[in-house]
């Protein structure tokens, strides 16, 4: 076999493949197997079919098809690994058979976008600044009220509800004279003033008393209707006021193990300096990780980044039931259009994309592994924030084709965190600052949330030329991703005795 490759872009090459016919005996051999399995000749016993009876029932173009069918494939993903160039193909391949003379050659090429060869900045020259670690009392005094507020207790009152009342409503709807269903309630508890239910129900109940019915326009936001104006009129039932228990030491021991109240307020501030030091570890994560993105000149494959819209663009759909009338009525309603919409979409994917190759690139260059130890605690970790068994989680990313998605995730991790240990952090104050202790030794608990999806090298077991399915739909239980696709149905340009 001969092959040449031909960059066409720091992000596409051409690869010309000549196969000897000799070396595809392994290929028809296979070919006549697995059609004499699908025919029936008379006389013959089913997969005992000579090859001569098939090509002369069927014609030697069948058998080309399949042959050619099954070794283009192969003979890609052999010439991807006998470049001398080094190539690391990402998405489907464009395969064009350009010559089939039965009895001498087979000629195709493919086309394919490729990871660029990116010059990454010296990590030991990044330098970010973080918050300072402070816990003002105010902050304090905010968490011991949240606590009270827990261990509250909820009275009715015969007078109008307020800002933070609870209220026992009543709620239906109507657009253009039509009930909307999934707008009716009853005896739900909502706070007023908290704000997220319906647009204008706080200014409609506050004021109101237990018996009072009102009737306001809003604009609908989800469901069938979304982004028309309803008529929703709410009932109070029952206006309950939050009786909060006294800060003391009897609070204290009701709330927590500790004995007094200066004890209970002393680890909430400890706490709360714990949880100010990981969001340092979260700003030095995310500082370093833009500063490596900036750093970095990054052509992108267009082929990741149109699947990366695409995708993005099919999940919001997803939630209209793909109704796109209704998707940009939704968009018109918040004062957006779909031009703004696709734009957003397109910019936000090409961040996505230039930061994974960044994070490849960089776990590359570190030469990150993830050992089994590793993606299992991924995975499981994963599992239970989909609150799945982890072998059934196991079971859906199999299926969906995302088991190489989190193994690069957790590299990407891996290379992050080994970024963050080399960078310069300091706090606002000026002062160095060590988070090596928050990191872990592999980065455990962080999550590189930024750069969802994987980017990865094609492969022969991925590949076929025939009826070809798309990327397995993502599950529930994962991310979107682009995957490493197989080459699309070839187009025959035979140029000889077919």
């Amino acid at each position: 076999m001969k092959s040449t490759v031909e960059r066409l872009s720091p992000t596409r090459v051409r690869i010309a493949v000549e196969v000897p016919f000799d070396e595809l005996k392994p290929d028809f051999d296979r070919a006549y197997k697995k059609i004499a399995q699908q025919v029936t000749v008379p006389g013959f016993r089913k997969g005992k079919v000579p090859a001569r009876i098939i090509e002369a029932r069927l014609g030697r173009g069948v058998v080309l098809d399949e042959v050619v069918n099954a070794a283009v494939p192969t003979k890609y993903s052999e010439a991807v690994s006998a470049a001398e160039e080094k190539v690391n193909p990402i998405g489907r391949p464009d395969i064009e058979v350009t010559e089939i003379t039965d009895g001498e050659r087979l000629s195709f090429t493919a086309e394919v976008d490729v990871r660029p060869e990116l010059t990454l900045p010296a990590l030991d020259t990044l330098a970010v600044s973080v918050d300072d670690v402070e816990v003002t009392d105010a902050e304090v005094d905010e968490q011991l009220e949240n606590l009270r507020a827990r261990f509250g207790t909820l009275a009715g009152v015969e007078r109008a509800a307020d800002t933070d009342d609870f209220v026992l409503i009543d709620l239906s709807a109507t657009v253009d004279g039509a009930v909307v269903e999934e707008a009716a309630t009853s005896g739900f508890s909502y706070q007023v003033g908290q704000g997220g239910l319906i647009d204008g129900l706080d200014e409609a109940v506050r004021g109101m008393s237990a018996g009072d019915e009102k009737t306001f326009t809003t604009k609908l936001v989800a469901g069938e209707h979304a982004g028309k104006d309803a008529e929703v009129t709410v009932t109070v039932t029952a206006v309950k006021e939050r009786t909060l228990p006294d800060a003391d030491d009897e609070f204290a021991q009701l709330a927590s193990e500790f004995d007094t109240l200066d004890e209970l307020t002393a680890d909430l501030r400890e706490r709360m300096g714990g949880v100010k030091r990981m969001e340092q570890v979260s700003q030095a994560r995310d500082k370093v990780l833009l500063a490596l993105v900036d750093g970095t000149e990054v052509p992108l494959p267009e082929s990741i980044v149109v699947a990366e819209v695409e995708s993005a663009t099919h999940d919001a759909i997803h939630g209209f039931d793909h109704d796109e009338e209704r998707f940009d009525a939704q968009l018109e309603s918040g004062g957006s259009s779909r031009a703004e919409f696709d734009a957003g979409i397109r910019e936000e994917a090409e961040k996505s994309v230039r930061t994974r190759l960044v994070l490849d690139a960089l776990a590359d260059a570190e030469q990150v592994s993830v050992n089994d130890q590793e993606l299992t605690e991924r995975i499981v970790y994963q599992a239970q924030q989909y609150r799945m068994p982890p072998e059934e989680f196991v079971r859906r990313i199999q299926e969906a084709g995302q088991l190489g998605a989190i193994y690069a995730d957790v590299r990407r991790t891996k290379a992050l965190i080994a970024a963050v240990r080399a960078a310069t952090v300091t706090d606002a104050s000026g002062s160095p600052i060590d988070l090596s202790d928050l990191l872990g030794d592999e980065g455990d608990g962080i999550e590189v949330t930024e750069v969802p999806g994987e980017v990865v090298e094609d492969s022969a077991e991925d590949t076929d030329t025939t009826d070809t399915t798309e990327a397995a739909e993502t599950t529930e239980a994962t991310e979107a991703t682009e995957t490493a696709e197989a080459p699309e149905a070839t187009d025959r340009k035979a140029a000889g005795g077919a």
